[in-house]
């Protein structure tokens, strides 16, 4: 008989075959990325070009005066962009494709005439631009986009929507919008003149606009819309109705098929501050790590690749034999495995935590105790997790936790340092939260002062986007399935960071759900009512827990709080929508310290997350364009939908299994008499404690 072959040889072989016979036609796979800027620091993911700077909380796209490196505002040109590019289209720039990628931008500026100053100049543009370079001389008309040795070539491959305060010969006047290709010489203009809006005002006086720049990848339209904000603190104005210009437009072989977003400006004779104080920006774009790695593939030769397929295929099945239950070797799994962050020495550990002193716990749970730490010797404060089932489905939770964090990378999402294994023990080290969790700053006694309302929107719009990231910018889609106010961790700046990975589950390619073995996890309260049937997690159940997560924190009661004659909160704050008294509902300890207007937009919004069909929930996408003004509130109803959902075929994938619909009237009497919520309760509380404060 012969001998088997040897898998990975068999893969390399393959890999080799594919290579030789040249890459097979790829098709690339549309991504949503949103990014979200409230107010901006150097550490942001930027490109910023000198003299563009940051300061003061605001993209200075030109030369800010608080700046005194430089002498004089004159002349000068910047750029600031994401320092991330986008892939915008796939295939060739002359294949016919009805699908380019489509994206919308809302940012809100604030063009500054100087004290003293007669005239203005000479503008602030959004680009979308190949590179990360400002060009050369490119200060006066040119905006930042061209010089007057490449102004109007396509090889610049620039698509810009200029907000133009400088009447050149080719200008329709000193106040207008425009749409420039490859030029500053615009293929469509909009006077603002008739509009009452002026891009800048009177000399010392700020004005405030918030701009909208949508483009629809399938129908091929770029819309441009403006509005006037009073003042920079206050809430976004909902978009205009109608676009300030609009255009039919084809990016494919215009603009580079991978480029970056960000703004442009420039000063001539005559100066202006450029400053951008708030980004949003969502673009559904084209992904594709196939076609990646099969281009690094032929960059690097033959014998590479074989290094590369056989590492691929031995960490594939290391991967698998760490994760089997039946593994008894941890401790070298975890230091084989690429990339594993790094390895804390326990007794470093011991010594930083006192021991794991008593009076270090920061919180408790069913799956580990949290204790402070400081380690001397770096002078740092870290938080350590020591997990407390000591078994081998202890193992697959730590293992789970570690297997998920380890690889993710968002700035609202706690940092994982590190890991331990010694004496039995699992441990991990995360990074120190000093302000703790949102549920100790709500829910604090009657002395302490109470969360601002400031705060309360700065921590819902970080964990929004921390979900948006898990659900839709991971490489891989997680549920992180226990989202509540104890989870949420506040650093000093008062920054919400999503923690307690413990529950999470990354979904495999095309799965939309998560079954948990054991029964359905979570805290009641947070858990979707669909949750309670199927058993599974889902992105559209983070999607309630967050609704929950919102109502919290505007209201400051628990979600499980009996008020007004109801059991929950949720059914409380949609009877005082129904009657028209939706900011009854605010935290009473705010008393007048609040933004109406942001209020009710932010509780219908929990209300929409908490619709009781999974379906009509919004997707995390839209949940971070709302929170940022660019997007309206869904409509809520009055009366809160009764509850329906689809039977489980019993296979799951198998279509020609019968699927039927069932309705129920999820209200306060279905918590009280169906079992299985008390089931799930009693299995909670052994598992979970309300008060667990952990990373």
């Amino acid at each position: 008989m012969g001998q088997a072959a040897n898998p990975i040889t068999a893969v390399v072989l393959l890999l080799l075959l594919s290579i030789l016979a040249g890459p097979p036609p790829v098709s690339a796979k549309l991504k949503t990325t949103t990014i979200s800027f409230n107010t901006f620091t150097f550490s942001d993911p930027l490109k910023v070009d000198p003299p563009a700077t940051i300061s003061s909380g605001a993209l200075q796209v030109t030369l800010d005066t608080a700046n005194s490196a430089f002498s004089s505002l004159t002349n000068q040109s910047g750029r600031i962009l994401y320092d991330t590019p986008f892939q915008l289209w796939e295939g060739k720039n002359d294949t016919f494709s009805d699908r380019v990628a489509s994206f919308n931008a809302s940012f809100l500026v604030n063009i500054y005439r100087l004290p003293g100053s007669p005239i203005a100049g000479e503008g602030l543009t959004f680009v979308v631009a190949p590179d990360l370079n400002v060009p050369l001389n490119s200060y006066g008309e040119y905006l930042g986009l061209t010089n007057a040795t490449t102004d109007g070539n396509a090889s610049n491959q620039i698509l810009a929507v200029e907000l133009d305060t400088f009447k050149e010969d080719f200008d329709p006047d000193a106040n207008h919008v425009g749409l420039n290709i490859n030029s500053v010489r615009s293929n469509k203009t909009t006077s603002l003149n008739l509009t009452l809006l002026e891009l800048v005002g009177p000399n010392g006086t700020a004005n405030f606009f918030n701009v909208w720049v949508q483009y629809d990848g399938v129908k091929k339209v770029i819309e441009v819309y403006i509005a006037q904000q009073a003042n920079k603190t206050d809430p976004t104005p909902p978009r205009p109705a109608n676009p300030i210009l609009n255009s039919t437009l084809e990016l494919r072989g215009l603009v580079n098929q991978v480029s970056y977003f960000g703004f442009s400006a420039s000063t001539s004779n005559v100066t202006e501050l450029n400053c951008v104080l708030r980004w949003n920006l969502t673009v559904e774009h084209y992904s594709d790590e196939n076609q990646l790695i099969t281009k690094i593939a032929l960059a690097v030769g033959i014998p590479a690749v074989v290094l590369l397929a056989a590492a691929a295929v031995a960490g594939y099945f290391l991967r698998k034999r760490w994760l089997a239950r039946s593994n008894p070797h941890i401790l070298g799994a975890l230091k084989s495995l690429p990339g594993t962050p790094r390895e804390f020495q326990y007794k470093d550990l011991l010594k930083a935590t006192n021991k794991f002193d008593e009076k270090r716990k920061l919180g408790q749970g069913g799956f580990g105790v949290v204790y402070k730490g400081y380690l001397a010797n770096e002078d740092l404060d870290v938080a350590v997790k020591v997990f407390t089932r000591e078994s081998l489905k202890g193992e697959d939770d730590f293992l789970a936790e570690l297997t998920i964090i380890n690889r993710l990378r968002h700035k609202h999402l706690v940092r994982l340092l590190g890991w331990c294994h010694k004496h039995g023990k699992l441990l991990l080290v995360y990074e120190y939260m000093p302000n703790g969790s949102l549920d100790k700053h709500l829910f604090s006694d009657a002395e302490s002062k109470p969360l601002s309302w400031t705060l309360r929107l700065k921590i819902i719009s970080g964990v929004a986007a921390a979900l948006h990231y898990l659900h839709n910018e991971y490489d891989q889609k997680v549920v992180h399935r226990d989202l509540k106010a104890s989870n949420i961790l506040l650093d000093s700046d008062f920054n919400a960071k999503l923690g307690d990975f413990g529950l999470a589950r990354a979904l495999e390619n095309e799965k939309t759900s998560y079954a948990e073995a054991e029964g359905m996890m979570g805290t009641l309260g947070y858990i979707a009512p669909e949750c309670f049937h199927t058993g599974k997690a889902t992105q559209q159940s983070d999607v309630y827990a967050f609704g929950a997560v919102l109502l919290e924190v505007v209201c400051g009661f628990k979600p499980g709080t009996r008020i007004g004659g109801y059991q929950f909160l949720v059914d409380w704050v949609w009877a005082l929508h129904r009657e028209g008294r939706l900011l009854e509902a605010v935290d009473k300890k705010l008393e007048e310290d609040y933004v109406v207007e942001e209020a009710q937009k932010i509780l219908l919004l929990g209300l929409s997350c908490s619709h009781p069909t999974a379906c009509e929930r919004p997707k995390t996408q839209e949940i971070v364009q709302i929170l940022s003004g660019s997007v309206a509130v869904p409509q809520v109803p009055p009366f809160k939908p009764a509850f329906v959902w689809a039977s489980l075929p019993m296979v799951e994938g198998d279509s020609t299994a019968a699927t039927t619909t069932n309705t129920l009237s999820f209200t306060t009497s279905h918590y009280e008499s169906h079992s299985t919520p008390m089931a799930i309760e009693s299995e909670h509380q052994r598992r979970h404690s309300d008060s667990f404060n952990t990373v």
